[in-house]
């Protein structure tokens, strides 16, 4: 069965990595993208899964790591990779879900109660099955799983200490059909957008703010224009590392084994990295950044957050729901 798959290419890639001597095959070239700064959270882990291929196949894999979109942007990049015009890309979950809609049931808001309940999942059956399934379905394989990221709020308007106070605000989201209904649903006036046209679109006051990974807001110099910190924690990524179909049958089988190992790997040491990093990061962002931050309760936004998964639960087919239950489940 194909949920054996992920403990087979373990235990090939331990064994390549016993194989001292001659290479396991023609050295290959993988050109791995984000769209993300070259010192975000996206490159923190692309570096991290380079350092371990490359001790794990002895260079055989030589990683071209390229950031800030050269090679793909977010929208575009995983029908690159289909096509196989783009070896591999980190690419945030809500991206994903327009060419694969199950990856909708991880963006539904307050989906996962915690990391620690993110993480069950990701490293457990149910990420293994996704796995599985994705493969199935667009050829495309996911590597690993990025550590656990918040998508904090931020607005250039006022605080935010109860859901009336998010009433009229024009709000950038990502061309996502869950983000749209989950703003809708707290009270705000979702506008979709391009990664590539947000930045933009926040220092002209085209919108009024929008929601990114906390590291995000940093590394992209929000807090320049966005004066107020608001955190709901109403969404969890954990932005997977997809790799082409195309690419990967360039490998040989221990070099594929290579790959999900040195992706267990990467998201293990990235999962320490971005977790230790969360609370430091907001800190920084008010103390240095100059923001003004509120921890709204977040009851009234959980209450409508379940209306937004009952609603996506009714409207899509039954894989979704059982997945759902699936991940619901993880959590007890």
């Amino acid at each position: 069965m194909m949920q054996s798959f992920m403990r087979r290419t373990v235990l090939g890639a331990l064994s390549a990595v016993a194989l001292a001597g001659p290479a396991l095959a023609d050295k290959v070239t993988m050109n791995l993208g984000y769209a993300a700064p070259e010192k975000s959270v996206y490159g923190v882990f692309a570096d991290l899964f380079n350092k371990h291929l490359t001790e794990l196949t002895n260079g055989e894999i030589e990683i071209k790591i390229r950031c800030c979109g050269q090679i793909s942007s977010e929208d575009t990049a995983f029908k690159a990779m289909q096509l196989g015009t783009v070896d591999a890309y980190v690419i945030t979950t809500n991206n994903i879900s327009p060419h694969w809609p199950l990856m909708d049931v991880t963006v539904l808001p307050y989906i996962f109660q915690s990391p620690e309940h993110m993480l069950a999942v990701a490293a457990g059956p149910v990420g293994e099955k996704m796995q599985t399934m994705m493969q199935e379905a667009t050829s495309l394989h996911l590597v690993a799983f990025g550590g656990p990221q918040y998508r904090d709020f931020y607005n250039s308007k006022r605080a935010i200490n109860t859901m009336a106070d998010m009433e009229g605000l024009k709000i950038r989201v990502p061309k996502n059909e869950v983000m749209l209904a989950t703003f809708e649903a707290f009270g705000a006036e979702p506008v979709p957008l391009a990664w590539s046209e947000t930045p933009t679109a926040l220092q002209t006051g085209t919108v009024d703010g929008g929601d990114n990974g906390t590291t995000f807001i940093r590394d992209m110099k929000f807090y320049e224009f966005e004066e107020h910190l608001v955190i709901l924690e109403h969404f969890m990524s954990m932005a997977p590392l997809i790799v082409s179909d195309v690419f990967m049958r360039k490998l040989s089988e221990e070099q594929r084994a290579a790959m999900y190992e040195a992706g267990r790997r990467a998201s293990k040491e990235h999962t320490e990295i971005v977790l230790k990093e969360l609370e430091e990061v907001r800190t920084w962002l008010v103390e240095e950044g100059g923001m003004k931050m509120t921890r709204p309760d977040k009851a009234e936004f959980i209450a409508a957050a379940q209306g937004v998964q009952e609603e996506f639960a009714q409207d899509r087919d039954d894989e979704f729901r059982a997945l759902l239950a699936e991940i619901r489940a993880a959590a007890e």
